[in-house]
């Protein structure tokens, strides 16, 4: 009799399973975009005695005397711009792994930037996946945030995972594995970067504020902290382009937006992992932020 039970827990296993992975997108917009080595599109920016590259595969570390950064060789006003990326498993509280667009460096103390940022943790709990957009200096000085943070559906430290950042002068639509997680729309010029940007990656210390809110900081007794980049995907429109050149999309649309099944997958994720969203936060004073307001 004892095997009853045993059985009608095995057949309730696989939908409890299934529940944790989000519905097909139906699209697959990383397929339409040829991957390109390392030095076929980027260059070391910081830390090169922490960096290796290896059969199309990047690796950067941080340990206690360096971080490392890599950037792209030219700059865009929109595009597609990918990279599968495996995290490091353990104790890697305060650091952080990035992914990002920016133009920090065109435009110093006023700058505009799009971030995937997976924010280090402790031993037992999961990393947290980080995306913010920063407008007009917004990063800079009082720093005004507009963040969305997710806990994922799988371990991003088991194997690479591909994490996209898609921008056009209408939308940014952030995608892992092709799945669509936030779409952020261009509401007014006062609230949207409209700069050409750079790509940048990075792993560096971000022990007072990365994990916890700084509750616990990088701990250089396991370093060297490491992340692996490959699959590198960077198209669309650069800022040398012509006028004509047309913003790419994430959906079969040439104008854009998702598709009635990009959008179900985008609220599945949200609603069961998304773990902050800095415009359903009473804390902040959303006067900073009207793209909230509706």
């Amino acid at each position: 009799m004892a095997l009853f039970p045993l059985l009608l827990l095995i057949l309730m296993v696989p939908a409890s399973s299934n529940a944790q992975w989000p519905p097909s997108p139906g699209y697959w917009p990383g397929s339409r975009f040829r991957s390109m080595s390392f030095y076929q599109g980027y260059r070391n920016l910081w830390g090169y005695s922490h960096q290796r590259v290896d059969q199309n595969a990047l690796t950067i570390w941080l340990d206690s005397t360096s971080g490392s950064g890599f950037k792209s060789v030219k700059p865009f006003r929109s595009g597609y711009f990918g990279a599968s990326i495996k995290l490091q498993p353990g104790y890697t509280a305060g650091v952080i792994t990035a992914f990002y667009l920016s133009n920090s460096e065109a435009h110093p103390g006023y700058h505009d930037e799009v971030d995937i940022e997976f924010l280090g943790t402790t031993f037992g709990k999961p990393y947290t996946l980080q995306t913010n957009v920063y407008i007009r200096g917004s990063g800079d000085g009082r720093i005004i945030g507009r963040e969305m943070k997710f806990h994922l559906w799988f371990d991003p430290t088991k194997t690479f995972h591909y994490y996209v950042i898609l921008w056009s002068p209408k939308e940014i639509i952030f995608l892992v594995d092709d799945v669509p997680v936030r779409r952020y729309p261009r509401k007014s010029a006062t609230t949207f970067p409209l700069r050409p940007m750079w790509v940048y990656g990075s792993i560096w210390d971000a022990s007072s504020w990365a994990t916890e809110n700084g509750k616990y900081k990088a701990d250089y007794r396991y370093q060297p902290f490491v992340a692996s980049y490959t699959n590198f995907k960077a198209s669309g429109c650069s800022a040398y382009s012509p006028a004509w050149c047309h913003p790419v999309s994430a959906s079969p649309f040439r104008s854009g937006g998702l598709t009635r099944q990009q959008y179900r997958s985008m609220r599945w994720v949200q609603r069961h992992h998304m773990v902050y969203d800095y415009c359903k936060d009473y804390k902040r004073d959303h006067s900073l932020t009207p793209e909230c307001w509706g």
